[in-house]
């Protein structure tokens, strides 16, 4: 029986549009797979980062490793220097002998140079002999131990008394008016308090040296003597803080901003009371600029602002004409008069949280980068500028070819590291062009790292007020710690003398109270 042959025709096409639609599954079927395989391999990878993250380990450092692949053997040994190997030749092949020195090992606890030592002699309670009765002469002595000795510090209750004199002889002439003189005491501190400067000194070196916050102190200057509260102690922080350390804070930012390489960075704090009517729980941030050492006495400024906002980085560094080493964040660029140099040590952690051949690969070209610098940190910037061109420019190069030659797509933490690099190129080359530049922002963030540990301290700032009174005295404790100022007694000095001192109507005084002047320098060194 034959078939018409519409009725074949029909049949191949209902066999052809079958094969098409099962073609179209099948493609439909291999993207929905192709799709699925790419996130579980995104997921996979960031499980693989979270557990990583979680007990892996915090450390980023790694042995740096030659271009030839041989990492070093004594590079990390503490034990060896060069001045310890002797060298012996024989047909051509130089070996070196490492001698250690055997030393006493170093006690953990000491004394400083300087300490007041005090003697307590212990004697025999007999010293006649046993034998004779006569009596014994001494013959030596021996040092058995020697021990600590804590004072504790004292509370002293000062009255200011201003004395008064009259002329006897005058006051017995009616026709004029008695002559009177009176001593003058000092301007207080903070008037109407009981604050002197040694407890506002103690009481600001140890919220910001030592991270103690202002509630817990209260029971200790209980303990010395003095009954306050922690509202009264936050006052005067705040009071101190606006009336004398202010002035000291803005000379410092004149200062920085005449200098034309800035390292900047931000971290978030809390402030409960804030101006904008956003809530307690919203982050404010804490800002910080500091200068770097090729050009002059290191500088450390904080800012308190509500915002991460440009607008406070114009302000922060209204005046600077320069370049701004910063990270990544998009605030960072566009600003007249400023270039932005990133930072590498952002750019290597990217690659290290790759975690891969190829993430490795990265790291691997920024620590040749960061063990070039290491060798050249000693150098003046000319001389850094000229190593960089010879030796650092190839490597640099290479990595940013060997980026643009890799097929690095996706949302996985290796594309993410090639985007994060290749998008901060030029910021990322900056530091080959000037001496003056560091290759990372890692100044700023060990600047910022007291505010993070002050910040787990005394967790929040209530007021404006008192956030900015944190950012004024932050900032005289680590530029003071940069300049190797002992703070306790630095702020002991500003707050005695800077009351006495017409400082508003001439500001050019202060110049003998920044932390590098010779007068600080000399009374206040540690």
């Amino acid at each position: 029986m034959k078939l018409n042959g519409n009725v074949v025709n029909d049949l191949t096409n209902v066999n052809q549009k079958q094969e098409e639609q099962n073609e179209r599954i099948i493609r439909l079927l291999e993207q929905q797979l192709a799709q699925s395989n790419r996130q579980i391999e995104a997921l996979t990878e960031q499980v693989r980062q979270l557990t990583k993250a979680l007990y892996g380990s915090k450390s980023e450092k790694s042995k740096y490793q030659a271009p030839d692949g041989q990492v070093s053997l004594f590079e990390d040994d503490p034990s060896f220097s060069d001045s310890e190997q002797t060298e012996k030749q024989s047909t051509g092949t130089v070996s070196y002998t490492v001698i250690r020195k055997k030393t006493n090992k170093k006690r953990n606890d000491s004394f400083r140079d300087g300490i007041e030592v005090e003697e307590i002699h212990h004697y025999p309670s007999n010293t006649q002999c046993d034998c004779c009765s006569g009596e014994m002469a001494e013959v030596g002595s021996t040092v058995v131990r020697e021990e600590a000795k804590f004072i504790p510090a004292t509370m002293k209750r000062v009255q200011h008394i201003e004395h008064a004199y009259e002329c006897k002889v005058c006051k017995k002439d009616v026709t004029q008016k008695a002559q009177i003189k009176r001593g003058k005491a000092p301007q207080a501190t903070i008037q109407r308090s009981i604050a002197g400067p040694t407890i506002l000194a103690k009481l600001i070196y140890d919220k910001f040296i030592q991270y103690l916050p202002l509630y817990r102190q209260v029971k200790e200057w209980e303990r010395y003597g003095l009954l306050t509260n922690d509202k009264n102690l936050s006052n005067w922080v705040i009071r101190a803080a606006e009336d004398w350390l202010l002035p000291v804070y803005k000379q410092m930012k004149n200062v920085l901003m005449e200098k034309s390489v800035l390292h900047v960075d931000e971290t978030y704090a809390q402030i409960i009371k804030r101006s904008d009517g956003k809530s307690g729980q919203s982050n404010a941030y804490n800002w910080v600029c500091r200068s770097v050492p090729s050009q002059g006495p290191i500088i450390v400024l904080f800012k308190s602002a509500l915002s991460r906002s440009r607008a406070v980085l114009e302000d922060l560094i209204s005046g600077f004409k320069g370049t701004v080493i910063c990270d990544g964040y998009s605030a960072y660029g566009h600003l007249p008069n400023i270039e932005f140099a990133n930072c590498w040590a952002h750019v290597r952690r990217y690659w290290l949280k790759a975690d891969s051949k190829n993430g490795q690969i990265g790291v691997d070209y920024c620590d040749q980068l960061f063990h070039i610098e290491r060798k050249i940190k000693p150098l003046s910037p000319e001389e850094r500028l000229e190593v960089r061109q010879q030796e650092s420019k190839p490597i640099v190069d290479e990595f940013f070819a060997w980026i643009d030659s890799s097929p690095f797509f996706g949302k996985n933490a290796l594309a993410k590291a090639a985007e994060y690099t290749l998008s901060r190129a030029t910021g990322l080359k900056a530091f080959l062009d000037n001496g003056h530049l560091e290759i990372d922002n890692n100044p700023a963030e060990n600047a910022i790292r007291p505010n993070v540990i002050g910040r787990k301290n005394w967790l929040f700032s209530v007021s404006e007020a008192g956030a900015n009174a944190n950012a004024i005295c932050l900032s005289l404790a680590e530029t003071a710690k940069a300049n190797g100022i002992d703070f306790y007694q630095y702020l002991v000095k500003l707050m005695t003398e800077l009351p006495t001192l017409p400082i508003h109507q001439q500001p050019e005084l202060l110049h003998n109270y920044m932390p590098w002047s010779k007068n600080i320098q000399g009374t206040c060194a540690k």
